[in-house]
């Protein structure tokens, strides 16, 4: 069982990857931000991927029954989807909306976990 944030945040990183989402990263934001302590960002190969890496997500959390209550904003349709995890927050977008909302240039200045 997986109990701290970090080792959560790469378990979920790595599954992530294993469903062939692209270009997944971590960044550690808890010293630069008081609303989680890692975001993952990555990216959807389409709207059914992306139906199918938030239903992943989700199995994750129940299989391995790790303590976070989800909650998740967005869907296969929007083209991303944005799961909440406490101190830990899930970013899935399709190119198009990852390209748009460039969430690594807006926090350039949060360390990058390696996964």
């Amino acid at each position: 069982m997986i109990d701290n944030s970090e080792g959560i945040a790469l378990y979920f990183a790595k599954t992530l990857q294993e469903k062939k989402a692209k270009d997944t990263i971590i960044l550690d934001i808890k010293k630069i931000s008081i609303i989680a302590d890692y975001f993952i960002i990555t990216t959807s190969q389409s709207s059914i991927h992306l139906k199918s890496l938030i239903a992943v997500i989700k199995d994750a959390i129940i299989e391995n029954k790790i303590n976070r209550n989800l909650r998740c904003e967005g869907s296969e349709y929007t083209g991303w989807a944005l799961l909440d995890c406490g101190d830990i927050i899930i970013h899935l977008f399709s190119e198009e909306k990852r390209s748009f909302y460039h969430l690594e240039q807006l926090w350039q200045d949060a360390k990058q976990v390696n996964i």
